[in-house]
């Protein structure tokens, strides 16, 4: 199995050390540098291949986001810092997970784990993104495009949580304003994101936009009612500019 390379980023020595420790209780992880500033980091991550970075927030010059923002190739991201007003942009910014100092073993454990999820799971699209081979990406694409194909679910993050969601259990897709909501048969799983975006990423022949704030899974639709449609126990509206598709495609 191959290890997973972390990479250390904190202007504290005994912050450093924490991490380094913990790191080498566990023999899947190997540390590829212990950096005490941005810049640091920014040299180091272009000799050394680096697929998760603890990365403090508060340091002089350059902040942890500040830092992030600037990377154009990102390695999976947990921030360890002791301001929790922050959690909110490190959301935003897809990070794994956020770490609260002074944090146990158990807890680092638990963010960790969620990272070497996220690596085996997405493998061959983290690959893509990392390459630092133009060929050997060009490749591998058609190999990947074929896998993306076949792929039948979405990774949704929510609550520093990476949850994965099977098209075939999406009853609906809500939007509320910034964020969007996965309402599934077991419940219902916010996440950062938009309609938009969603309907290009999901397959057209499961999924359609029904209204402005609705896409709906073509074979939940149970019925037609007036301008509405029913999906489970839920009926939701059928927009004006959505309901001819919705008929030809659907009814």
């Amino acid at each position: 199995m191959k290890k997973i390379n972390c990479l250390i980023v904190d202007d504290e020595e005994l912050a450093r050390n924490l991490v380094e420790n913990y790191i080498n209780r566990l023999p899947h992880l190997n540390i590829v540098g212990k950096c005490s500033n941005p810049f640091e980091a920014m040299q180091l991550m272009q000799e050394r291949e680096v697929d998760l970075m603890f990365l403090d927030i508060q340091m002089p010059d350059l902040t942890g986001i500040e830092f992030l923002k600037t990377l154009q190739q990102k390695p999976l991201v947990v921030f360890t810092t002791a301001y929790k007003e922050f959690a909110m942009e490190g959301y935003e910014l897809d990070v794994v997970d956020y770490l609260l100092k002074p944090f146990r073993f158990e807890r680092f454990l638990q963010a960790v784990n969620k990272a070497g999820k996220l690596l085996k799971s997405d493998f061959n699209n983290n690959k893509n993104n990392n390459s630092k081979s133009d060929l050997l990406d060009s490749l591998k694409q058609p190999q990947e495009n074929t896998e993306e194909k076949q792929k039948d679910y979405l990774l949704v993050k929510s609550e520093f949580k990476v949850f994965r969601i099977f098209f075939k259990d999406i009853l609906y897709i809500e939007s509320m304003k910034e964020y969007v909501a996965y309402h599934t048969l077991d419940g219902r799983t916010m996440s950062l994101g938009s309609l938009k975006k969603l309907e290009r990423e999901l397959p057209t022949d499961l999924f359609m936009r029904i209204h402005k704030s609705y896409i709906a899974n073509i074979r939940c639709i149970a019925a037609l009612e007036g301008n509405m449609v029913h999906l489970g126990k839920k009926k939701l509206p059928i927009g004006t500019s959505y309901k001819e598709e919705v008929m030809k495609r659907v009814f």
